[in-house]
């Protein structure tokens, strides 16, 4: 399996409650003080967390990393861009019910921004061309989520349509299931689910998956049973607010990853994409208003006296 991503703490706020409780240790100590672990030392790090080096070590691996150098590494870029791009004032998630709206504002933007700029860290560029090549040459592409993950699926088919790809979206499980069993080798099948948990979501990715398609995830899990039938693994990052759970906050991240993909699947067919984008700008611009804008008259200078 390969190109599981997302922003490295995004991971463990995440992950972290699910680890084993020695693991669980050890991100709930990187968590609460990212810039002292990015300078510990594996022997300090034990100590902090109360685990041994041999914990640390593995911890490392869990997370994909060849050892904790890598894993320290990887803490420090992260609070170095965190910090780099860190709001003035610090904004919770917290949004009481007689709150003003430009406060209420301000929580969301900071919320999304962080969860965007998560995801943005931890993507992994060379999956997403894997992915895009192969959308890019793909007979047919199929995409299924439900409910927020649906919103998000329903945009990028629509965005693929646009360029002439043979996509469909499934928001129902039997078509979803039949036509996953109808793809084959050059063939992708992409499957959004925040949890990574849903069943229908796993069961249509692994249809896909024993007839050769490629099959992709976006999830906020990297550990979960859709990230375990999946070829390839994009890691979303989420920012709760209150009246917002999870599942509702994911969506821009998940929006981030998929909007990644069809630049780069445009960016490989250029001319296909490019002839096909004015055709259809042409198809509906009689349904526009006209922009009179520019037309309109000047007032006529007055003669000077």
């Amino acid at each position: 399996m390969t190109g599981e991503s997302g922003g490295l703490l995004g991971r463990l706020r995440i992950e972290g409650p699910t680890m084993p409780e020695a693991l669980a240790k050890i991100a709930e100590m990187i968590l609460s003080d990212p810039e002292t672990a990015a300078h510990a030392s594996i022997v300090d790090l034990a100590e902090r967390s109360g685990t041994s080096t041999a914990t640390v070590t593995r911890f490392s691996r869990t997370l994909g990393f060849k050892g904790y150098a890598n894993l320290r590494v990887a803490i420090a870029t992260e609070t170095g861009r965190a910090e780099q791009a860190r709001w003035e004032t610090d904004i919770s998630g917290d949004i009481a019910p007689d709150d003003p709206l430009d406060g209420v504002l301000d929580v969301i933007t900071a919320a999304d921004t962080r969860a965007i700029q998560a995801t943005a860290s931890g993507l992994d560029v060379a999956a997403v061309e894997r992915v895009a090549a192969a959308i890019a040459t793909a007979g047919r592409v199929e995409i299924f989520g439900l409910g927020s993950s649906g919103t998000a699926g329903r945009e990028m088919a629509f965005r693929l349509e646009r360029i002439r790809v043979p996509v469909w979206y499934r928001s129902d499980t039997h078509t979803a299931l039949t036509n996953a069993a109808l793809l084959g080798p050059g063939d992708v099948a992409i499957g959004l689910s925040h949890s990574g948990r849903t069943r229908e979501a796993i069961e249509t990715l692994a249809e896909a998956a024993d007839h050769g398609a490629l099959t992709v995830a976006v999830t906020s899990f990297g550990r979960s049973p859709l990230a375990e039938v999946a070829d390839v693994v994009f890691t979303t990052s989420v920012h709760e607010t209150t009246f917002r759970v999870a599942a509702l906050s994911a969506l821009h991240s998940q929006l981030l990853v998929l909007d990644l993909i069809y630049v780069a699947v445009a960016q490989r067919t250029y001319e296909r994409t490019a002839e096909a984008l004015e055709l259809t700008v042409r198809a509906v611009d009689a349904h526009r208003v006209p922009d009179t804008t520019n037309n309109r008259k000047r007032p006529r200078r007055e003669k000077p006296l």
